[in-house]
């Protein structure tokens, strides 16, 4: 009676007990989320996220067929932040997904993105493709005075070179935004699709534009949480009514196989504000999609 219980599965994402990550897929948390501008408790989204994940562990996908717990993955656990030192915690984060090949980051705070995207492109050679899937367009220069704020990963993205604007989208935008910073954004050319035309035109439309977008690129995969309408994400911290439905969600990454995808995160997940574990385990099954493409 000492073993795993039938009920359970061990701590790691899907149950995966291989920690070293040479060679293949790492799975890291990032408990960041002092850059907040409403809600804070991303920092307890990792664990939350990979005890969700219990519930995609017997069987394969049902269209890919593919098992990924077959996949060599790795849960090397969580990133080391610096307390209370958004940019000594930014700095620490890029160090260790520098030395990783492919990383499943779950945040925190989105904030996390930015280290994440730094490394990524020293790893590529060249700024990144963009999938980015959200409520808001995170391109403020800064949020209420604080420069690394969860809401200017993208402007510093596209001020760094880190992403080329031109193969940027953005899916799912919904939430108040001055003009100037929207026009700033549209004038870098990134494609935005807010949440009223996903849900006028539907998953298969949308998947199509960011084929057209992202083309043959590297391309990065950034989910926010709180892209999914509060029906189906409450644990979040900036929750925007009108967003997308789970299903139109997983019906958009199922209809993305064959992109160059070098590396995701799934970020802003507050399991104090999480109703049965739903939003927890939104964010488990959009890394479970990301990884069986």
């Amino acid at each position: 009676m000492a073993g795993t219980p039938t009920f359970a599965t061990p701590p790691g994402f899907l149950g995966v007990t291989r920690r070293d990550p040479a060679g293949g897929i790492a799975v890291a948390g990032i408990p960041l989320d002092i850059g907040t501008t409403n809600r804070a408790g991303a920092r307890d989204a990792p664990r939350a996220i990979r005890a969700a994940s219990r519930m995609l562990v017997d069987g394969a996908h049902p269209g890919s067929w593919v098992d990924p717990a077959t996949l060599p993955i790795a849960d090397i656990g969580d990133f080391a932040i610096a307390l209370g030192d958004i940019p000594g915690s930014l700095a620490l984060i890029e160090e260790q997904a520098s030395a990783l090949d492919h990383l499943v980051a779950f945040g925190g705070e989105h904030g996390v993105t930015l280290p994440l995207l730094r490394a990524a492109r020293k790893r590529v050679g060249a700024p990144l493709a963009l999938v980015h899937c959200d409520a808001h367009v995170d391109t403020w220069e800064d949020n209420f005075g604080q420069a690394y704020a969860h809401g200017s990963v993208f402007w510093h993205a596209i001020r760094e070179g880190l992403v080329d604007p031109r193969r940027m989208i953005q899916i799912g935008i919904r939430s108040p935004v001055q003009r100037e910073v929207w026009d700033w954004t549209l004038a870098q050319g990134v494609t935005i699709v807010t949440a009223l035309d996903f849900h006028e035109i539907g998953p298969a439309a949308v998947a199509a534009k960011v084929r057209d977008v992202v083309g043959t690129a590297p391309t990065y995969l950034s989910f926010d949480i709180d892209v999914l309408d509060p029906a189906f994400a409450p644990g979040t911290g900036t929750p925007e009514i009108g967003g997308l439905a789970s299903w139109q969600a997983q019906a958009l990454l199922r209809r993305l196989k064959g992109i160059d995808f070098k590396g995701m995160d799934v970020v802003e997940v507050l399991p104090a504000h999480d109703v049965a574990e739903i939003t927890a385990l939104a964010a488990a099954t959009v890394a479970w999609e990301y990884l069986c493409l």
